[in-house]
């Protein structure tokens, strides 16, 4: 009788809550594994351009030295990658913009090295490149993320956004909630021009919510959108509403497709205090409220907030400013992405007010 195959064994009990947990340690393990190799090449690196630029200074030796340098390298290890000439001179530029040692193993060294590359290359000074390695750090941001976020200017649209979050919420939730916020946000993943309506550009988040979650930042957790809301027996409903994981509350986002004007506040504060009465639950935090205009007049918006006592932001959305003429032609219309947005349906004047 030829052997039963191990798949078809009977495991014992618990023997599936251990292959679980199993799984989970050799996971964690693996990942502590390549985070120890990081580290240890992120070191190598800055040890080795540290070394160029003290023999450069110190014994006068040129620019050639890299190239003599690159060719022994691989020589000595060829089956090792990164001692190309490229990569030894962002070594040296490397050490350079980061001359303390306990920055580079307590901070950088948790970075890959393309993204320190990243860093060198699209950021100009120190504090700066701190700012964007935290947040890497924090978040996980791939390269690819971490230079998108750089390319929009994350760090200077940060906590911008006009807000009465001081006097409306408590220390520590009102930094924590001007910080999750932005101004401007950028939606060119939209692929939408200026002359955009609000449900045109509505449509294009939900269909694009994971560009919008990342551009949002992190915490945001999407709810849904035109979502009703029955008070006293009449229907309204939300443009967008979401869920903040490190604030515990309901984020209400409304847009409107012109500039800001005082009464549009009337409106996102009453869908705020909607959802304070009908959906959140004793455990949440007030809801916060956050506006996005097409163009605001800062002085009227600071006004405007002065004798709001509900949480409120205010913020403008930047969608593609200008399109070159060849593009302009070959892409849909606005009334094209509509109807395959809304299946088949346009909005009606009445939706773009």
């Amino acid at each position: 009788m030829k052997d039963m195959p191990a798949s078809l064994i009977q495991p014992p009990a618990g023997y599936v809550d251990w292959l679980t947990e199993l799984k989970a340690r050799i996971h964690t393990a693996q990942q502590r594994a390549a985070l120890a190799v990081n580290r240890e090449l992120v070191l190598l690196y800055w040890n080795i351009g540290r070394d160029i630029l003290t023999r450069q200074a110190e014994q006068g030796w040129g620019a050639k030295v890299i190239e003599r340098l690159a060719h022994d390298l691989r020589a000595a290890f060829p089956d090792m990658k990164g001692f190309s000439p490229r990569n030894l001179k962002y070594m040296r530029a490397f050490a350079e913009a980061w001359p303390d040692a306990v920055i580079v193993q307590e901070v950088l060294a948790q970075l890959p090295w393309y993204h320190q590359l990243a860093l060198l290359d699209k950021l100009p000074g120190p504090e700066t490149r701190r700012w964007y390695a935290a947040k890497a750090i924090e978040h996980n941001w791939s390269r690819n993320i971490l230079v998108m976020q750089i390319e929009t200017r994350l760090l200077e649209r940060s906590g911008k956004a006009i807000t009465n979050f001081p006097a409306t919420l408590p220390l520590p939730q009102s930094d924590l909630a001007r910080e999750s916020l932005k101004d401007p946000y950028r939606f060119d993943f939209l692929g939408l021009t200026d002359e955009a309506q609000e449900r045109e550009t509505e449509n294009a988040l939900v269909k694009h919510v994971t560009e919008f979650l990342l551009e949002l930042g992190a915490g945001f957790a999407f709810v849904g959108r035109q979502v009703l809301l029955d008070v006293g027996g009449d229907e309204f409903f939300i443009d967008l509403l979401f869920y903040h994981l490190k604030l515990r509350c309901y984020v209400v986002i409304e847009l409107k497709g012109g500039k800001f004007k005082p009464e549009h506040l009337g409106q996102l504060g009453f869908y705020m205090t909607a959802i304070d009465r009908q959906v959140k639950s004793e455990f949440d935090n007030p809801t916060i409220g956050l506006l996005l205009c097409k163009t605001k007049n800062k002085i009227l918006a600071e006004y405007a907030l002065g004798d709001k006592s509900q949480p409120m932001g205010i913020a403008e959305f930047k969608l593609l400013e200008s399109l070159p003429p060849e593009l302009q032609t070959s892409l849909p219309s606005i009334e094209q992405i509509e109807r395959e947005l809304t299946g088949g349906e346009t909005s009606t004047e009445e939706d773009a007010e």
